[in-house]
């Protein structure tokens, strides 16, 4: 059981992941892992967002073990091929035109480590979102607007991208912007963390 004093960290430096634990709680700091993120061969999407996520707690828990840590990472696919961030207007064009008519699959693993007690607690979100078809004009139009360099799927779907959807199954909306906060507000409550204080 974690006291008032408990540290609570996250292990990442994503400030889409800050933005979304501070909806819970403005009591923890970030940390930068230090993890090599490279997916192994023949690595399935599931696993590996399993993989990363303890990867990174464990990176940062290593040196913070009376710390509650919480780890996490997301991996994008489409039919069983792992999806990178774009990183280049040009490189969204071409995955957001692959999507057209179709569904991506998004693993959004959480874990929450803590040293000093041998605490590990695991939980990995699948989020389904399928797209409409999507015409050049479409994409081109969004991808100037939104700029999502830098998300997986080249789409926020907390801003404008919901215009590329057609729909989403997903049993928690914030495990798409990547980090489940529902069932985290959960597991933080059970161990000792209050969100209400």
């Amino acid at each position: 059981m974690t006291d008032a004093t408990t540290p609570l960290i996250l292990a990442s430096t994503s400030k889409y992941r800050g933005g979304l634990l501070s909806r819970l709680t403005t009591a923890f700091s970030q940390v930068a892992p230090d993890f090599d993120e490279t997916p192994e061969p023949d690595e399935i999407p599931l696993l590996l967002a399993r993989r990363l996520a303890a990867g990174k707690a464990n990176s940062v828990a290593d040196k913070h073990p009376e710390a509650l840590v919480i780890g996490s990472d997301q991996v994008a696919s489409l039919q069983g091929s792992i999806l990178g961030k774009p990183g280049t207007h040009e490189n969204a064009v071409e995955q957001l035109k692959s999507f057209s008519g179709k569904c991506v699959d998004f693993y959004t693993s959480v874990a929450l480590i803590r040293k000093s007690d041998n605490t590990l607690i695991e939980h990995t979100d699948h989020t389904r979102v399928c797209f409409r078809e999507l015409s050049d004009e479409l994409i081109d139009g969004y991808l100037k607007k939104e700029t999502p360099y830098d998300c997986a799927g080249s789409f926020k779907s907390e801003g404008l991208g919901v215009v590329l959807f057609d729909h989403i199954d997903a049993n928690d909306p914030t495990g798409l912007i990547g980090l489940p906060l529902i069932w985290l507000a959960g597991v933080l409550t059970d161990n000792g963390i209050d969100l209400l204080s």
